[in-house]
């Protein structure tokens, strides 16, 4: 190709990527319904946009490099020691159970249906176990379900990803040693496989620990460090024994983010932003690759594939999952109904298939073709249908607000108290004991001890909540946790007001949605509160109470609206204002 081809290509690829991702956070649907159909259509009007001719030989391996830092991002985000009570049951067996049972139905299925031999239906079989958050978790973002549903579901995603890849990746080498060896060879090469990915994610967490905890490098020298050690080992994996990058590079997010001798980050910008392009980049580029000729003789029966994972294998798997525990059948059921593919099975089958091919494997040619036909075929399923079965079970989460207020001071209760009263589903945190105390006896759903910790890894923890507010008495805390939440919530993250001549570090500088007036600092809100001033709700149309605040409007359809610094929502009838009225508050009060 021409230096002119090769630009417009590139630039194309990263045009459509990123654009398709706007388009389909502004339409509110999964990315993959937009970029799969453009990356398609891409490669069959645009000659430039194939990225086998663009890349040549270095496509494979880019692929190969690009899922590890994929993986070993997931892996950043996973801390098994989160999953507590009723969810953890539910999904360690949707894990195991669920490779197991996909795995092995998907292969007995894909032989004869899809005219390959056993070697490539174990394979496409390995890849098909996985989910994924990136598809799972927008899907889940406007159907709504209730938060035991939504958990259980981010965290399957969360942790599936990962385990496929890591299973792909030994089903790949164990079919690659099964071909050509005896037995007791191919068992040997497989060993050595497995070994080689373990040993270079414990060398790649060594090198790990020493950016970390010996160097000490700055954030950007740092995040660049770090992303140049797991593409290294990555790479040197490969090259020692094909695609066992992916295995090392799982092993060296997992370890990150569980041993106690690590100090990552709580939120990392630039990895969420990379992972984001490389996602989109990928889906263009694997959709590229898949042209009509290849889709000939192979969409029909993975059309049928697709849907017997979709109607027999996930509702067995959600069945046997739940077998035990105290979900209903309604949430049975909807479990059962929410199982789409995502970017691993694309980029696992874009590598593994070609590797594959390439030793002669009969029918691996139709594992790219048929793995994208039942990605597209179950992400458009469930996008289409996920939200009305979910109506229809009963299963939807009420469309009111849910706001959490951290803080645990007597106003801070009385206002979560004001509005529980108003109709909403309220949530608090607090860090000290007397303030958890207080909301407990005040009736105000109490968030768990390490929520906050949590949730600022990306874990499900946050999902169901409208809105964060931050009320302490530490200022700089206030503005610090907003910085670090904002973007985790599906509304947005405010905090109280520094003091006009406050000496703090963080919270007089920094920006972000400041709650109800500036003058309504902490110390006002606790001075006035002394003096006898109370949080109450009362009809929007009743006059306001002299010298009174309003701090929210609670909307007649349930939606919460702040005063902020820079705005004041107008009443409307049937609403609810929440304000902060003098003389307002009687001996009985909850926050006493």
């Amino acid at each position: 190709m021409t230096t002119n081809q090769v630009l417009i290509g590139v630039g194309l690829i990263l045009v459509l990527a990123v654009g398709s991702q706007i388009l389909a956070g502004r339409l509110r649907i999964p990315a993959l319904i937009v970029l799969l159909p453009v990356g398609f259509a891409a490669g069959v009007l645009f000659d430039d946009v194939d990225p086998e001719k663009l890349l040549g030989p270095a496509f494979s391996p880019l692929v190969s490099l690009a899922v590890a830092v994929i993986l070993y991002d997931a892996g950043l985000g996973l801390e098994p020691a989160r999953l507590k009570g009723h969810t953890r049951r539910v999904v360690v067996r949707l894990i195991w159970i669920g490779v197991l049972v996909t795995g092995l139905l998907g292969t007995l299925l894909a032989a004869p249906l899809l005219g390959m031999s056993r070697q490539a239906a174990v394979m496409i079989g390995a890849i098909l176990v996985v989910s994924g958050p990136t598809v799972v978790g927008p899907l889940l973002g406007f159907v709504r379900p209730k938060d035991r549903l939504q958990h259980i579901l981010i965290w399957e995603g969360s942790l599936i990803d990962p385990v496929g890849a890591v299973v792909g990746a030994l089903v790949y080498h164990g079919v690659v040693a099964s071909s050509g060896h005896h037995l007791g060879s191919g068992t040997a090469l497989f060993l050595a496989s497995v070994g080689i990915g373990a040993a270079g994610g414990a060398v790649g967490t060594a090198l790990l620990w020493v950016l970390f905890r010996v160097l000490r490098l700055g954030e950007v020298l740092g995040t660049t460090a770090q992303l140049a050690a797991v593409i290294g080992v990555a790479a040197l994996c490969d090259v020692l024994r094909e695609d066992t990058g992916l295995i090392a590079a799982v092993v060296m997010g997992l370890a990150v983010a569980n041993l106690p001798s690590f100090d990552v980050p709580a939120r990392r910008p630039f990895f969420e932003a990379l992972v984001s392009l490389i996602l989109g980049l990928l889906f263009i580029s694997i959709s590229a690759t898949v042209t009509p000729h290849s889709l000939r003789h192979v969409w029909l029966p993975a059309l049928v594939l697709a849907a017997f994972l979709v109607l027999v294998v996930r509702p067995l798997v959600a069945a046997v999952s739940a077998l035990g525990t105290d979900l209903t059948r309604e949430e049975r059921g909807f479990i059962g109904w929410m199982a789409p593919r995502g970017i691993v099975a694309a980029a696992t089958a874009s590598t593994f298939s070609a590797g594959l091919v390439a030793k002669g494997i009969g029918g691996a040619a139709k594992i790219l073709p048929a793995t994208f036909v039942v990605i597209v075929a179950t992400v458009t399923l469930y996008g289409l249908t996920a939200s009305r079965v979910a109506r229809r079970l009963g299963v939807v989460r009420p469309s009111r607000s849910r706001p959490l207020l951290v803080g645990g001071d007597p106003w801070v209760v009385d206002l979560g108290v004001a509005l529980k009263a108003a109709g909403l589903e309220v949530l608090m945190w607090a860090g000290e004991e007397v303030q958890r105390e207080r909301i407990r006896r005040a009736g105000v759903e109490l968030a768990p001890g390490e929520l906050l910790g949590a949730a600022t890894g990306g874990a499900a923890e946050l999902e169901g909540i409208t809105a964060v507010y931050f009320l302490t008495a530490e200022d700089d805390f206030n503005a610090l946790a907003a910085t670090l939440l904002r973007g985790s919530v599906e509304g947005a993250v405010h905090r109280l007001s520094a003091p006009a001549d406050s000496h703090g570090v963080v919270a007089p500088f920094i920006g972000g949605e400041v709650l109800s007036d500036p003058d309504l600092t902490w110390q006002t809100f606790a001075r006035r509160y002394d003096e006898g001033a109370a949080v109450l709700g009362r009809p929007a149309g009743d006059a306001l109470l002299p010298g009174g605040d309003l701090l929210f409007l609670v909307r007649r359809d349930g939606r919460l609206d702040p005063v902020t610094e820079g705005s004041t929502p107008l009443p409307r009838p049937g609403d609810t204002a929440v304000l902060l009225a003098p003389g307002g508050r009687g001996s009985g009060s909850p926050a006493q």
